[in-house]
C-alpha cells in the first residue's frame, strides 16, 4: 500500500540529504514545504514536494494507493523517545502523595519506594500481565504521535527479573508497530538483598547479567545510574567496559542529583547519549563539546520531581546538541506523552519551537542510533509521521500544550490512527 498525501498546509522537518543530528545554532533552522505533497512506498518515504503533484506521480499506476487531503494539517515527523522506563507494573500514586506531603525522591527511595518499590511489583508479575500493560501504554504514546521509543529494563534488579523484562520487550517489538530499542539497565539501584554490599551487586551485574543478556542478544544499549546515591563514576566505569566487550554501546542517567562525574565517564565510554543532566556547568559542556554523545534532557521528570531544569540554553549557545525525551516511568514522570515535552522545551528552557522540534525528532532518533531511518522526512527514511488537526503554524504544536493536535498516525507506512477507523 502507498499514500499520496496531498495539499499539506507544511510539511516539517524536510531533509534533502539526511544528518545524524542538528547542533548549536543550527538546532534554530527547521526545513519545511509550505503546500506540500508527500508519496510513500511500502514502508518508506518515496518522494515530497510542493504542490501540485508532478503528472508523473499523480498518473502512476497503484491500486492500492490511498489519498488524502491534508488541507489546513500539517505532516510532521513521528517523535523519538530515546528515554522511557515503559515496561512496569502497576503505578506509584502514594509515593506521588508522599512527595506532596514534603518527601524527597531520595527520601522515598530510602523508604523502601521508588525503583524498589516497582522492583517488588515487577518480581511478582507475569510476562503477560507486563507485555499487556506496556501495550496500553505504546498505544496511548503512538496516538500521540510517537513512533520510535527506547524501552530500558532496570526494574528487576536481579538476573532473573531483568531477563524477564528484556524478554517482555523483545515480545513488545514484534506486537507494537512503534520501533522499539531495547537497553539494558541493571544498575538502576542496588536491591535491599545487597544494601551494604553494593561492589558485590555490581560485580553480579558485570559477571552475571551482562554476560546472559548479550548470549540471548537482548539489548542494543547498556546503562548505568551513575549519581549521587546511586553508582559512582568507578563503578559506572566497569560495568560500562564490561557491556563494551559484550558489544552492548554505552547510555548514562547522569547528573540528576548532583555534579556526578556521570557524563565524563559516559564520553569516555563514547556513549551515545548521557540524559537527565540537571547539574551541568562549563566542565561538563567543554567535556561533550565535539564528541558523539548526545545530550539528552528529561523534562518530564524535572517537572514531576521539582528539581532545577538543565541549562539548555547554555548548551545549545555553547554549540551542543540537544535531544528531548519522556522518561516515562511510574515514579518521577508517568507519562510519555511527547507532545508535552515539546511544549515544556519551549516553556521551561527557553527554546524556540525550532530547537524543540529538532530536539524530539532528529536529535531523539540519534540518541537510538535511528537517525538513518527515523526522525525526519527524507527520501528512503521509514514512513513514520503523523498528520495533524488543522493548525494556524508549527509553533501551536508547543503552544496548545493541554491538546492532542495529532489526527492521523502513519507508521512503517501503515495508518495506525485515524478518525475514520473509530
Amino acid at each position: 500500500m502507498s499514500f499520496l498525501i496531498i495539499n499539506i498546509k507544511e510539511l516539517i522537518q524536510v531533509e534533502d540529504k539526511p544528518q545524524r543530528m542538528v547542533a548549536g545554532s543550527a538546532m534554530s533552522k527547521l526545513n519545511t514545504i509550505k503546500n506540500a505533497w508527500l508519496l510513500t512506498d511500502g514502508c518508506r518515504i518515496r518522494d515530497f514536494g510542493k504542490m501540485p503533484v508532478p503528472e508523473a506521480v499523480s498518473v502512476m499506476p497503484d491500486n492500492e494507493r490511498v489519498v488524502i487531503d491534508a488541507t489546513d494539517k500539517m505532516v510532521f515527523p513521528s517523535f523519538c523517545d530515546s528515554h522511557t522506563h515503559l515496561v512496569y507494573a502497576g503505578s506509584r500514586e502514594i509515593e506521588y502523595i508522599d512527595k506532596i506531603k514534603g518527601l524527597s525522591y531520595e527520601e522515598i527511595a530510602k523508604r523502601g519506594g521508588g525503583i524498589l518499590n516497582s522492583a517488588k511489583r515487577l518480581h511478582v508479575a507475569t510476562e503477560e500481565e507486563l507485555i499487556g500493560q506496556a501495550m496500553v501504554r505504546l498505544n496511548e504514546i503512538s496516538m500521540l504521535g510517537t513512533g520510535a521509543v527506547e524501552i530500558k529494563s532496570g526494574y528487576g534488579l536481579n538476573t532473573a527479573d531483568e531477563l524477564k523484562m528484556l524478554r517482555v520487550i523483545q515480545a513488545l517489538k514484534t506486537m507494537s508497530p512503534v520501533k522499539i530499542v531495547p537497553t539494558f539497565l541493571g544498575a538502576h539501584a542496588v536491591p535491599e538483598a545487597y544494601k551494604g554490599r553494593q561492589g558485590e551487586f555490581v560485580d553480579m551485574v558485570i559477571s552475571e547479567m551482562i554476560p546472559q543478556v548479550s548470549s540471548e542478544d537482548l539489548a542494543d544499549y547498556i546503562d548505568v545510574f551513575c549519581d549521587r546515591g546511586f553508582f559512582t563514576v568507578e563503578e559506572t566505569d566497569r560495568i560500562l567496559n564490561a557491556g563494551m566487550k559484550y558489544g552492548m554501546r554505552a547510555k548514562i542517567h547522569a547528573n540528576e542529583l548532583d555534579y556526578s562525574g556521570g557524563i565524563q565517564v559516559g564520553v569516555k565510554y563514547n556513549a551515545l547519549s548521557v540524559d537527565h543532566l540537571e547539574f551541568t556547568g562549563d566542565e561538563e559542556i567543554e567535556c561533550l563539546l565535539g564528541t558523539e554523545t548526545m545530550p539528552t534532557i528529561l523534562p518530564g521528570a524535572a517537572f514531576f520531581l521539582e528539581m532545577a531544569f538543565a541549562p539548555v540554553r547554555k548548551m545549545i549557545s555553547n554549540g551542543l546538541p540537544v535531544a528531548m525525551a519522556s522518561d516515562f516511568n511510574p515514579g518521577s514522570s508517568p507519562s510519555g506523552n511527547m507532545q508535552f515535552v515539546l511544549s515544556m522545551a519551549c516553556i521551561k528552557y527557553r527554546m524556540l519551537p525550532e530547537e524543540a522540534i529538532n530536539a524530539v525528532t532528529i536529535n531523539g532518533a540519534y540518541a537510538m542510533g535511528l537517525s538513518e531511518d527515523y526522525g525526519s522526512i527524507a527520501r528512503g527514511k521509514i514512513a513514520n509521521f503523523f498528520i495533524t488537526k488543522p493548525i494556524p503554524t508549527f509553533s501551536f504544536m508547543p503552544y496548545a500544550y493541554g491538546s492532542n493536535k495529532v489526527e492521523q498516525v502513519i507508521l512503517n507506512g501503515k495508518m495506525i490512527h485515524s478518525p475514520e477507523a473509530k
